[in-house]
């Protein structure tokens, strides 16, 4: 570890979920690392690195005053309006102490943009309630000092055990189709990759807007036929869902805020891991 990278200390709003037990996992060996969970899980509870906390019913402000951390990564779930909340008390938080937030945001944001692929500068807007959370919450951030925070936006994630996956893996144990959408042009990535790129981040105290999706395009069913294929599955039951009669794109590129190559992915590595 160098003393650089252990002077932080994380602080991980919805470490239970897929995304932040991943990247609790990634950061803890490197930093006084910390996290939350919702429901009651004895293993967590036992851990004095983790704090039970329901975002509807309990103060954030109370685990922050023990934690006190540098760095508050917002993986958080759950109930739109109560989230707002969360990070209304977190812009406080920040705008008093040495913090900086890190918050995961979503494709979604450029959701009502279908007809090309969204960089870091372009305007956000949405027509999906969840796409519009995620906006109002960007928006929050950005009134903040620059250096203050990380916005990540993420296209579909994928990844051995990830939501997505599992749900492809049930599908297929079930014989029940899987969706595909034929007329959307998306990118993806992975977790382990977003974990090392939040990783890079953070060692680099790098602020502003990411974009941590593959450098390339993929359309929805090809993307999800090659992840049935390297799973050695011939016979598998698709179910083409159409939302439009054109092409829409739901992508988010990176122009401006460039990682290093190695940090950088492209579709088929993902699909190329899942085979590993």
């Amino acid at each position: 570890m160098n003393e650089k990278e252990g002077k932080h200390r994380i602080l991980i709003l919805g470490a239970s979920g897929f995304l932040g037990a991943a990247l609790y996992k990634e950061l803890c060996p490197y930093f006084k690392t910390f996290g939350t969970y919702h429901t009651d899980n004895l293993s967590l509870s036992k851990n004095n690195q983790f704090f039970q906390y329901n975002l509807e019913e309990d103060d954030v402000f109370e685990i922050l005053d023990i934690v006190k951390p540098t760095i508050i990564i917002s993986s958080l779930r759950g109930n739109f309006s109560a989230q707002i909340i969360v990070h209304n008390h977190l812009v406080e938080y920040i705008s008093s102490n040495l913090c900086k937030l890190i918050f995961l945001s979503s494709a979604n944001v450029f959701d009502a943009y279908s007809k090309y692929p969204s960089y870091e500068h372009d305007k956000t807007l949405s027509h999906s309630i969840y796409g519009h959370f995620k906006i109002k919450i960007e928006n929050m951030l950005l009134r903040l000092p620059k250096k203050k925070t990380a916005i990540i936006r993420l296209p579909m994630v994928f990844g051995t055990q990830s939501p997505r996956m599992n749900k492809i893996i049930q599908s297929l144990k079930d014989n029940s189709p899987i969706e595909v959408f034929p007329n959307l042009i998306m990118n993806v990535t992975n977790y382990s990759k977003v974990c090392q790129q939040i990783h890079y981040i953070i060692n680099r105290n790098k602020f502003g807007v990411f974009h941590l999706g593959s450098n390339d395009l993929v359309h929805h069913d090809d993307f999800i036929k090659d992840i049935v294929e390297s799973l050695g599955i011939i016979n598998a039951i698709f179910k083409k869902v159409y939302t439009t009669n054109d092409e829409r794109y739901l992508a988010v590129l990176p122009k401006e805020n460039l990682l290093p190559k190695h940090l950088q992915i492209q579709s088929q590595q993902i699909l190329n891991d899942l085979k590993l």
